[in-house]
């Protein structure tokens, strides 16, 4: 376990300094896709299972440290870090927790939706989620497919402002004025959140298979059926491919 936990805050410390000139790397805050389920902030790694939210203590990132762990319920998915809170996702609603005592995650509240998937990211006072039905959702009944924009002015009372239909959506991310939308066998969405209560579609990449994504600074990691793909987005309207990891099914 302990050399698992190594591998991860490894990589995660790794993403955090790729920008950096220091020589030697130390725990900080890596940047992860929608749909993932650990993360750094400081120098705390929290991973979320289907029930549970664990934190680690990694001052010494050689030597983790087993911290507190908090309960979630049931059907949890995601977890994404933003400022002093992180977002948690489940198939019944986003969960919103304060950190500002790292070892000690504080519930300050709760955007409940229908039985779905739930994938999140935050940028400002807007988290944006994707909801969609499925067999991985446990709920084949649901056919609502949608981009939801939550307010999270008021941490303690998420509001829901706009629904946007989807197609089948899954991961996404935000860069400044946009947002991209993955829509797994059906494509990549451009959203423009200018304004955020009138979200409009810039572009639509039938041809690019999305799962997840990590927009910034023009370049864009995207996850797909057949491995992970590094895109430029300098023109809005044609990705430019860069690289590619391929991965054996």
């Amino acid at each position: 376990m302990k050399l698992f936990l190594y591998a991860l805050i490894t990589l995660v410390i790794l993403t955090s300094c790729s920008n950096s000139s220091s020589v030697g790397p130390t725990p900080g805050a890596g940047t992860g896709g929608s749909t993932a389920r650990f993360t750094v902030s400081g120098n705390t790694l929290y991973m979320v299972n289907n029930t549970d939210l664990q934190a680690y203590d990694i001052s010494n990132s050689s030597d983790p440290k087993k911290g507190s762990k908090t309960n979630l319920g049931i059907g949890v998915e995601t977890i994404f870090p933003y400022q002093n809170n992180l977002f948690i996702g489940t198939q019944t609603g986003m969960y919103i927790y304060d950190i500002n005592q790292p070892n000690a995650p504080k519930l300050v509240g709760i955007y409940n939706h229908v039985l779905s998937c739930d994938p999140v990211v935050v940028q400002g006072k807007y988290a944006y989620v994707t909801l969609r039905s499925g067999t991985n959702c446990r709920n084949q009944s649901i056919i609502a497919n949608t981009l939801d924009v939550i307010d999270i002015s008021n941490l303690s009372n998420p509001r829901l402002l706009q629904s946007y239909p989807m197609t089948n959506p899954r991961g996404l991310g935000v860069d400044s004025t946009l947002l991209f939308v993955g829509e797994g066998d059906y494509g990549l969405r451009l959203m423009d959140i200018s304004d955020p209560t009138n979200v409009k579609e810039l572009e639509y990449f039938y041809d690019t298979k999305t799962y997840d994504v990590i927009p910034s600074k023009k370049i864009l990691i995207v996850t797909g059926p057949k491995g992970i793909y590094e895109y430029s987005y300098a023109n809005l309207k044609q990705l430019k491919l860069l690289s590619t990891i391929p991965v054996q099914p």
